[in-house]
Formats: structure tokens, C-alpha cells, sequence
């Protein structure tokens, strides 16, 4: 196979998407907790999106919140995200010889439980601070990782129902 043939690797870049993730989130909570006091928020337009500070101690838009064994609940979450991060893992050493939609919806997905995964192991919660009022309807406050987390798997989702191409002999 000529050198110009070789198909470039892009597992590299999926993990540096995945680190990036990381690392925006990470910054926005250390952001978050060194300027607004726990419970206090920043209107950003009001009625509709705000900065706040809240500590989240079950999984995702606050499940699990008041369980009486809040040990149990940070135990159970940590082996399911590193399950999850094994699972992703795996997947994108498959899928990530290409950049494509399913690879990188895979780094997002990645970075995003990774960077919650280290709050719980950490902290034994999440810094949640994004917060957003539609009409009448109040979305659970969430974060980047939250967000990186939604939005791979919602490209995984396009991506299954895109009309795939028929490979004929």
C-alpha cells in the first residue's frame, strides 16, 4: 500500500474532542463555584435563561435526588458511568478510524460522562448551573458535560435515522 493509501487514524482527535469536553466543563464549574454563592443565580435574559449555582447529588435533571441512601445512589451512578465510559470506549476504538457523525457524537458522549464521572468520584455531586424557563415549562438545571452528553446522543439518534446507503456487490 503506497504512503499517500494509508487511511489516517482519527481516534486521536475523537479523544481530544472528548478532552475538550472535559475541560469546558470543568472550567465552567470552577467558574460557576468561585462567582456565585450556592443557590444564587445570574439573569442572563430574563424568563428564560439563567446562571445558577446548584449541587446535584443524583443523575441526570436531578433523579434520584431524595433517596434516603444517598451513598447507594453516588455508588450506583459511578459504576454506571464507568460502565458507560467503557461501553463508549470500546465503541469509538471500532467506529473512530473516521470522522464521522457516529464518532463524534461518540466523543461527545464521552467527554460529557467523563467530566460528570470525575465531580462524582471527586465531590459526590455535580455543579449543575444552567438553567433555562420555557413558557411555563422550567427544564431541570444542567451543565456542559449535560449538554455534550444530550447532544451526542441526539446525533447518534439523526444518525440511525438517516436513510443509509445500500453497499451493492
Amino acid at each position: 500500500m503506497a504512503a499517500n493509501a494509508r487511511v489516517h487514524d482519527a481516534r486521536p482527535l475523537l479523544l481530544l474532542i472528548a478532552a475538550l469536553v472535559i475541560l469546558a466543563d470543568r472550567l465552567s464549574k470552577l467558574w460557576v463555584g468561585r462567582h456565585l454563592e450556592l443557590g444564587h443565580a445570574i439573569v442572563v435574559i430574563p424568563r428564560v435563561f439563567r446562571i445558577t449555582h446548584v449541587l446535584n447529588t443524583g443523575a441526570a435533571f436531578s433523579m434520584f435526588e431524595g433517596v434516603k441512601s444517598a451513598q447507594t445512589v453516588r455508588y450506583g451512578l459511578i459504576a454506571f458511568s464507568v460502565l458507560a465510559v467503557i461501553a463508549v470506549l470500546v465503541a469509538i476504538w471500532r467506529v473512530g478510524r473516521e470522522i464521522s457523525l457516529t464518532s463524534i457524537s461518540l466523543a461527545l458522549i464521552l467527554g460529557g460522562a467523563l467530566g460528570n464521572l470525575y465531580d462524582r468520584v471527586r465531590f459526590a455531586h455535580v455543579v449543575d448551573f444552567l438553567e433555562v424557563h420555557i413558557i411555563h415549562y422550567h427544564w431541570p438545571d444542567f451543565n456542559v458535560a449535560d449538554s455534550a452528553i444530550v447532544i451526542g446522543a441526539c446525533l447518534l439518534l439523526l444518525e440511525m435515522l438517516r436513510p443509509q446507503k445500500v453497499a451493492y456487490p
